[in-house]
């Protein structure tokens, strides 16, 4: 499975002709504990860079940015009773959404995780 990155600190795993959506570890840490996390609903299209779930922390709120075009699968259900969960696996069970890829060459403008890595020092 390959994951991609973005500069707003969401990665995507690509798993067939769906994406797991999430923020890295990175972003988890510097948002806090997280208390909320909430996503469009399933069936909703959106467009590379639109606003797809949002997640709030006793610090602040940050809107979580679909890395590419498709329509909302999914949320995860298990971050509606501890949205600490991101905080905890953030790139593994505190995934955020399942979406579909509406146009895979978008996900050539991602960084791989090297690249993201480099970015966030």
């Amino acid at each position: 499975m390959t994951v991609y990155y973005t500069k707003e600190h969401e990665w995507l795993r690509v798993e067939g002709d769906v994406a797991v959506v999430g923020i890295t570890a990175h972003a988890a840490n510097e948002l806090g504990e997280l208390v909320f996390a909430e996503a469009r609903d399933p069936g909703t299209t959106v467009e590379q860079g639109d606003s797809v779930a949002v997640v709030e922390s006793v610090k602040a709120a940050s809107d979580i940015y679909a890395p590419v075009t498709g329509d909302v699968l999914a949320f995860n259900d298990a971050l509606g009773d501890d949205a600490a969960l991101v905080n905890r696996d953030p790139e593994g069970e505190g995934w955020i959404v399942r979406m579909t890829v509406a146009d895979a060459s978008q996900l050539e403008g991602l960084m791989d995780h090297a690249t993201y890595t480099a970015l966030v020092g």
